[in-house]
């Protein structure tokens, strides 16, 4: 069976490991364009290009899927089915319906919840105890394609959207494999997405802005599902300080939300009790601890 794989993230990197690993013959990787990336703009490749030419795949670059663009590669490579994972674009018809045994997907959730681009992150920052991975057929909808197969992990109070991506990656590579295996035999089942769904959107600035009149089980939550990267933030008077680790405080203090309660362990005033910033980045500097901080910082107000 001839498989074109379509992926960009590392996320993605794991399962066409797998792939690669199981022996699936992978006839072509096709991957986002090298992009500009850092302070000085280097042109860089996405992490699935990167491993596709360590294992000597061939690779495609397209800008875009518009118009008809990789039907010439489609004609050429001719793949049964074509695994997507993490590749960034939306799939046009004349895509999802060239393979004979379809185009699939690996989903970081337990579908039909948390649809859309970033599911990993909303689960911990809605407090689930509980997410997976699914395999499914793609559609034209978001997300809305038959399951196939699925596998679920138990969310940790230590974890961390950089933990649970990296868990959910490789169970997403394994459960790939086995499903592979059962679309080639043919005993792949079609199940359709039923009953209570919600929808994981992009991670914005919005998103990431800690609002300390919000609970410390919240603020905890948010600042555990976006780090360690893009991280959550709040601003101390003029600066942009970034939130990688926090600690819910008990406590009851009569001042404004937000403000510097216990100056020695960074411990903020929420809605109802403390949040203590554990581990911090200001702008232009490295990770510090939040007794670090404190011992440089004069002011007491968080926004």
């Amino acid at each position: 069976m001839k498989i074109l794989f379509m992926g960009t993230s590392p996320f993605a990197v794991e399962s066409l490991r797998a792939l690669h690993e199981s022996g699936a013959h992978v006839a072509c990787v096709v991957t986002q364009p090298d992009r500009p990336k850092g302070r000085g703009y280097k042109m860089s490749c996405t992490p699935v290009k990167e491993f596709a030419l360590e294992q000597e795949y061939r690779v495609e670059t397209p800008e875009t899927l518009k118009d008809e663009a990789i039907l010439p590669l489609l004609r050429e490579v001719d793949p049964d089915l074509i695994v997507v994972v993490a590749y960034g674009k939306i799939l046009p018809p004349y895509v999802l319906n060239y393979p004979k045994l379809g185009c699939i997907n690996v989903h970081g959730s337990l579908l039909p919840m948390y649809r859309g681009a970033a599911p990993v992150n909303h689960v911990l920052l809605d407090g689930q105890t509980e997410t997976g991975v699914t395999t499914m057929y793609m559609d034209e909808g978001l997300d809305t394609g038959d399951m196939i197969l699925k596998v679920s992990t138990p969310i940790s109070e230590d974890d961390t959207f950089g933990t649970l991506h990296d868990r959910l990656a490789k169970l997403g590579g394994e459960l790939l494999v086995q499903t592979v295996d059962r679309i080639e035999k043919g005993t792949a089942p079609r199940i359709p997405q039923t009953g209570e769904t919600c929808y994981a959107s992009m991670i914005t600035k919005e998103t990431r802005k800690l609002d300390f009149c919000q609970t410390k089980r919240a603020l905890y939550n948010r600042v555990r599902g976006l780090a360690p990267d893009p991280c959550a933030f709040a601003f101390c008077g003029s600066k942009n300080i970034k939130i990688l680790e926090s600690e819910p405080v008990e406590g009851n203090w009569d001042v404004p939300c937000g403000t510097v309660v216990d100056k020695k362990h960074l411990v903020i005033k929420v809605a109802d009790g403390g949040l203590r910033l554990k581990t911090v980045q200001p702008e232009g500097k490295k990770p510090m601890s939040g007794e670090s901080f404190c011992a440089g910082n004069r002011n007491d107000l968080f926004e």
